[in-house]
């Protein structure tokens, strides 16, 4: 299970990180290689998701949660925007539907 979750957030890493290089070359007109960098992470995104020990739409959708989970944590921790208890309570309520999606017992 431990093994699983820590997937989960390197998926998450990968993906807002590798977004958030491209939203920086876009947006905020930073060097191309931001660009070139997030294609990169974004691409090994692709690749971490595979690693889980399920099938591809229970991995996808529970990952789901964890997203939410730690995109709240980055735009709390890189733009400085502090999440509120809404924010909390809903992240709360999406990791708890990845815990019963991945490892509730099954018959």
């Amino acid at each position: 299970m431990l093994q699983s979750l820590l997937f989960f957030v390197l998926a998450g890493l990968c993906e807002i990180g590798g977004g958030y290089l491209f939203w920086l070359w876009l947006r905020e007109g930073k060097s191309v290689w931001f660009a070139a960098v997030g294609m990169l992470i974004l691409a090994i995104y692709g690749v971490v998701p595979t690693l889980q020990p399920v099938n591809f739409g229970r991995a996808y959708a529970a990952y789901g949660g964890v997203f939410i989970v730690l995109s709240i944590a980055w735009g709390w921790i890189v733009d400085r925007v502090r999440p509120d208890y809404y924010d909390w309570l809903g992240g709360a309520i999406a990791l708890m539907g990845v815990l019963v999606m991945m490892y509730a017992p099954r018959h």
